[in-house]
């Protein structure tokens, strides 16, 4: 059967909510699609993984960012500032923040169905 499916951020399959931020999920032909929007101040080591005691992300991401800046901060000291228009790969072993004074959005197409699994929603 010729099917066509249609879904919006504007209605996500789910939420999941943490301090100064959330990341909106969408489950589609066989993909989970994830945007997260974080606000200034945000930290993924006190903001997603602080309540669940972790310190840095074990997910795998690969993502766009739509607007805004961040950091990907890796184990092993590597910083790298992804910028509105990037396309990005993170490995497991991370931590992350918001830069600046505007919120950050970026969309994930790898590593959503994952990603801020253990904290509250």
């Amino acid at each position: 059967m010729l099917e066509v499916v249609l879904k919006r951020f504007e209605r996500p399959d789910e939420t999941r909510t943490f301090p100064k931020g959330k990341f909106e999920v969408i489950r589609i032909g066989g993909m989970t699609i994830g945007r997260a929007t974080y606000e200034p101040g945000w930290k993924w080591s006190v903001d997603v993984g602080g309540p669940a005691g972790l310190r840095s992300c074990a997910v795998e991401h690969v993502g766009l960012v739509i607007s805004g800046k961040a950091v990907a901060a890796m184990e092993n000291s590597r910083v790298v500032e992804m910028n509105t228009g990037d396309l990005f790969y993170i490995a497991p072993g991370h931590d992350s923040w918001v830069v600046g004074d505007e919120p950050y959005v970026s969309l994930h197409f790898m590593g959503a169905a994952e990603y801020a699994q253990h904290g509250p929603r």
